[in-house]
């Protein structure tokens, strides 16, 4: 009788077990879905461009870059002094610098801004095609080959842009191509505002 009682509650045990596992085995996948789920709520509500940038209100790091192929003026911190610019990093291999491209040909058309290009990473045949075929907006163009200034600039990809003060220093940081509306409303008055000071 005893033997009876202790197979049953042996049988009992390894019901509960087994009943634990299969909640296990349909807890993992929920849970996984709902994890999931969460991240994937946040990355589409969250704005990557607005990543802070450690070097905002610091000066630019120092750095000296030979010119681009074919072009006469290398870029360093030495030539951001003395007046408010932008730098943007762009690559040839990169589609949405090409998106934002016409939008620098058009400040420099319109002589709003001086803007000088951090060339990433690219192929010195690559970039000087790049800036023949498509314009070159840039007053001064820096050939960046290994991505080592664009690393110290905080760089995460390109395209990039920075407003820089008169003397030198990072004013903002923006992450992905350019848009009108950011040209119009953030980008312009910030300039404005920085030459008032």
């Amino acid at each position: 009788m005893n033997s009876d009682v202790n197979i049953a509650a042996a049988d009992q045990a390894e019901s509960r077990v087994q009943a634990r596992s299969r909640l296990h085995l349909y807890l993992i996948p929920v849970m996984t879905f709902v994890a999931l789920a969460t991240l994937l709520g946040w990355s589409l509500t969250h704005n990557s461009r607005n990543i802070p940038s450690a070097l905002i209100g610091k000066p630019v790091p120092q750095f000296s870059l030979p010119p681009v192929q074919g072009s006469a003026l290398g870029l360093s911190n030495a030539n951001l002094d003395g007046e408010v610019s932008l730098v943007n990093v762009f690559a040839s291999w990169c589609v949405a610098c090409r998106e934002e491209h016409p939008l620098f040909m058009q400040l420099k058309a319109d002589g709003a801004v001086p803007v000088h290009g951090l060339n990433y990473k690219d192929q010195p045949d690559n970039a000087a095609w790049w800036l023949n075929t498509l314009g070159d907006p840039y007053t001064r163009t820096g050939a960046d080959r290994d991505g080592r200034v664009a690393l110290d600039w905080g760089v995460y990809g390109v395209p990039e842009t920075f407003v820089i003060t008169k003397d030198g220093g990072i004013a903002h940081k923006h992450i992905g191509p350019l848009t009108p509306k950011d040209i119009e409303e953030t980008i312009l008055p910030l300039i404005r505002r920085l030459r008032q000071q």
